[in-house]
């Protein structure tokens, strides 16, 4: 074998060592997915077990990769859900976090997104339990989620769960509140 055919190989054999499988139910997506390494890592969970893991090409990456799967609200329409799950992170230099689409009946015109923007996760941390809590309308007709990573880094997710919460458990995005001054009209004749 001459020294091209044995690189190769070598590099065959360091691509598959360093690529992840995408599970199964899941998809890869973003704005910039292909530079994203997108997949299950073996034993990186939070007890030794499978993780899904979302990691950059290199350290300085525009837009951002995503790991996601869709479900049909069923018996969450109407009702507060709470998706929650942990995140290990290494060396984001952007943000990283959870997110989770409600969407209407136009994909286009979601009825409720979180993506953690106002809590992003940064840095290096170990696993740590996040949420994203929300009210599901009635008219809701897929509920998207998953992780997703902006930027240069690491970050591993696991243990992911969905459950009915009650009124006492405040939503994770900022709902207007109707005596906001921000929802009155104001200053409609321009004399201010």
């Amino acid at each position: 074998m001459n020294a091209k055919a044995k690189m190769a190989l070598l590099l065959v054999a360091l691509v598959a060592m360093f690529s992840f499988e995408v599970p199964k139910g899941w998809y890869k997506a973003g704005s910039n997915p292909d530079q994203y390494e997108i997949g299950i890592e073996n034993g990186a969970g939070i007890n030794g077990t499978n993780a899904a893991t979302i990691r950059s090409a290199s350290t300085r990456v525009r837009g951002f990769g995503t790991l996601v799967q869709n479900l049909k609200p069923g018996n969450f329409a109407g009702k507060r859900i709470r998706f929650s799950g942990y995140i290990k992170t290494a060396d984001v230099n952007g943000w990283a976090g959870f997110w989770l689409r409600i969407d209407g009946n136009k994909p286009t015109d979601p009825c409720v997104f979180d993506n953690m923007a106002n809590r992003k996760i940064k840095g290096s941390n170990d696993f740590q339990r996040y949420e994203i809590v929300v009210d599901v309308p009635k008219k809701a007709t897929n509920i998207a989620y998953g992780a997703l990573l902006s930027g240069g880094g690491q970050l591993w997710f696991d243990d992911i769960t969905f459950e009915l919460v009650d009124a006492s458990v405040r939503p994770t995005i900022p709902y207007a509140k109707e005596k906001d001054p921000h929802n009155q009209p104001t200053n409609l004749g321009f004399e201010e």
